[in-house]
């Protein structure tokens, strides 16, 4: 009788990790840090495309909870997501404020973050979207697949 087939195991890169962070621009280089180097330490199998690309995306949303929300939120919250094929950053403030991408204006050099978050995320094949909290403020995030699975990210 031949034996069962073996269930892998889940794999250790997989979890959701949260860290909180003072609402100030020095918080921008060390979330994008804190981020790459827990990806590192959890063995998140990403490419360097969807590795920079992820990055920059947190640089971005850090850094419009920053500029738009802290009056209103001192402090931020982001979370780092993995599944099987899947790694999603959200970050949230406590503003209520709905933030929308701006459409390229070549005078204004400020206002495109959400735009090139759209664009990373559409590129690698993500989603993303902005959602309120229970306690009035939002979240803002983006999924991005990896790996040759790569299944769509849960919202």
């Amino acid at each position: 009788m031949p034996a069962p087939p073996a269930v892998p195991a889940p794999p250790l890169c997989e979890g959701v990790w949260r860290f909180t962070a003072p609402a100030l621009e020095s918080s921008v280089p060390q979330a994008r840090h804190g981020v790459r180097d827990l990806l590192a330490r959890r063995g998140v199998p990403l490419d360097e495309d969807t590795l920079h690309g992820l990055l920059l995306i947190v640089s971005e949303l850090v850094t419009n909870a920053v500029k738009h929300a802290a009056l209103l939120s001192p402090e931020i919250g982001v979370e780092v997501s993995v599944g099987a094929g899947w790694v999603r950053v959200a970050v949230e403030d406590g503003h209520p404020y709905r933030p929308k991408a701006l459409v390229t204006d070549e005078e204004n050099t400020g206002g495109r973050g959400l735009l090139l978050v759209k664009s990373v995320t559409r590129e690698a094949g993500g989603s993303c979207d902005v959602q309120h909290t229970a306690s009035g403020g939002k979240v803002v995030w983006a999924a991005l697949p990896f790996g040759p699975r790569g299944p769509a990210a849960p919202g």
